[in-house]
């Protein structure tokens, strides 16, 4: 039987504290995946047990069918299956009201945009999916769904179109502005969602720039909780914990954590209930996320996914790869000021152990993917900061020649592979049919927007990069880490 409601749940199934039918909507959200399900929504799920209010979500998927097709069935419940090195536990979600996919069901999210209730549209549509040009900090007009909707902003497919399409038709109408929650990894995600949207208002709406740039809220946050793809053994856990066939049901780890700007003008949920921190400024947690958990998963990934480790826990298995990793994130916190009451070795060391999780089956390919977004702000920005503080590169170099290795789209043994990459056809155009590997490294760092001047103009960084990718290519990746932990 599926999952339809909150009869029948075995005692050992925790369950909503409160009735989600009580409760209207008060938040979209854009990007309804598994990180949203196992993040957002059951810290949400947590607020309306704690004090209620009318703060359940609408889902929305820009582009997938599937998320709505699983949950729509199930009244929004779900099963969270979280998981430690103690067991796991099963938890059935309530905060989920509606799930829509933007194509076939455009008019239902364009009303839940415009309706007075919704006060929150959070996102999660991963780094690429908005559109950004790194450069400008406003849109990149080769992005599909910006270049579509410059062309029809009455007509919005993309993050940007769709916000500012919202916010016109509600200002028109005298409803407030909803706040704009990014939720995504990027540096300042609030500042740069801003900036996107001026922008894009600029070309489109120019009347709407002054009041999106000083009406509308856009706290920036820091998320972290690892949250593997749902796979077939997570729904058959699901099933046997809950005794429903669940289609929408995700796993992720005991972990959670979210640091957010407290500015929300028409009002929010209760989060403290499920442990969320609200600060004044969230750059310095965000940095710290960034350059030590993110970095040193784009570290492992490349790495690890190249010798042969296909979860992160096995990574942790790998004793001159998961000393590597230990080096990366104290290359990283390096690179950090202090944050008062954070403990960089006590982060670092808490990092591992969530790493080693043998119940979490993060796979080192799914991390690998979208690096050109990734790298800036987990790899590129702390090598540039440890250059300018004479600090030791290797660390970082590793990475950076991993990655390299990995855009070739080949395993040592042959096998080819799907970079998933927004630049993949440039990524597989500048590295083919090239020999040497400081050749490799040259034109990898020349790519447009990518590289910042300090580490493309550093001849140090390139000498050690293509030292690195040289041993990767001709020993192999596993030889390659030996030499590096060894080193």
């Amino acid at each position: 039987m599926r999952l339809t409601s909150l009869e029948g749940l075995p005692s050992s199934v925790a369950r909503p504290g409160y009735t989600p039918a009580n409760h209207g909507v008060g938040i979209v959200h854009l990007g309804l995946g598994a990180f949203h399900k196992a993040h957002q929504a059951a810290a949400t799920d947590a607020a309306l047990a704690a004090e209620g209010g009318d703060w359940r979500i609408c889902g929305v998927s820009l582009r997938s069918r599937d998320p709505a097709a699983q949950l729509g069935p199930q009244n929004g419940l779900f099963t969270l299956i979280e998981r430690s090195a103690e067991g796991s536990k099963a938890r059935v979600i309530g905060s989920v009201a509606q799930a829509f996919c933007l194509g076939p069901d455009r008019a239902e999210v364009l009303a839940a945009l415009t309706a007075p209730s919704t006060r929150i549209v959070s996102l999660t549509v991963t780094e690429k999916g908005y559109g950004l040009s790194r450069a400008t900090g406003g849109v990149d007009e080769a992005h599909p769904a910006i270049s579509h909707d410059l062309a029809a902003p009455e007509a919005p497919i993309g993050v940007a179109g769709l916000l500012v399409w919202a916010l016109k038709v509600r200002r028109a109408a005298g409803i407030s502005p909803f706040t704009v929650l990014c939720c995504d990894n990027l540096p300042e995600n609030g500042q740069l969602l801003r900036s996107l949207l001026v922008d894009f208002a600029r070309r489109t709406a120019p009347e709407m720039v002054d009041f999106i740039a000083t009406e509308v809220a856009f706290p920036s946050t820091m998320v972290d909780r690892i949250t593997p793809a749902a796979t077939p053994e997570t729904l058959a856990a699901a099933e046997e914990m809950t005794g429903h066939r669940d289609e929408a049901a995700v796993e992720t780890e005991a972990f959670t954590q979210w640091v957010i700007e407290d500015n929300f003008p028409t009002g929010r949920p209760a989060w403290e209930a499920a442990g969320v921190m609200f600060v004044e400024d969230v750059r310095p947690y965000e940095e710290m996320k960034l350059r030590m958990l993110n970095g040193a998963h784009s570290m492992l990934a490349y790495s690890g996914f190249l010798a042969g480790h296909r979860h992160v826990s096995d990574v942790m298995q790998d004793a001159p790869l998961a000393a590597l990793v230990r080096r990366h994130l104290a290359a990283a916190a390096a690179t950090m000021p202090a944050l008062p009451g954070v403990d960089f070795a006590a982060y670092a060391e808490a990092l591992c152990a969530r790493f080693a999780n043998p119940h979490l089956k993060h796979q080192t390919y799914q991390i690998a993917m979208d690096g050109t977004e990734k790298l800036p702000q987990r790899i590129l920005a702390p090598c540039v900061a440890a250059i300018s503080a004479g600090q030791p590169l290797a660390p970082f170099a590793f990475a950076l020649a991993a990655w390299m290795r990995y855009a070739f789209g080949q395993t040592g043994a042959g096998e080819a592979y799907a970079l998933r990459d927004p630049r993949e056809d440039e990524l597989r155009a500048t590295v083919n049919g090239v020999e040497g590997s400081e050749d490799i490294v040259a034109r990898l760092m020349a790519l447009p927007g990518l590289f910042p001047a300090p580490l493309a103009e550093s001849a140090a960084l390139r000498e050690a990069i293509a030292k690195k990718l040289e041993t990767m290519r001709s020993q192999g990746m596993a030889a390659a880490i030996r030499t590096e932990a060894s080193a």
